[in-house]
């Protein structure tokens, strides 16, 4: 599934935030708190947005081919 757009809790915008997001914390292997501040996100509910986050769509997608 695609990241929502804003948080649940607060309504800030953080789809903004998660290819980057992504990109060092699974890729370069940063800690993720480190990340975070360095994203400028405060609230702890826009960070378990990013934190909680599972990219499920690459394997949905392969339902649908037959």
């Amino acid at each position: 599934m695609m990241i929502p757009v804003r948080c649940f809790s607060c309504g800030q915008v953080v789809a903004d935030k998660w290819e980057e997001y992504d990109k060092k914390v699974n890729k370069e292997k940063e800690d993720p708190k480190k990340v975070i501040a360095d994203l400028g996100i405060k609230r702890y509910c826009c960070s378990r947005m990013l934190i909680g986050h599972v990219e499920l769509i690459d394997e949905i997608i392969n339902y649908g081919r037959k």
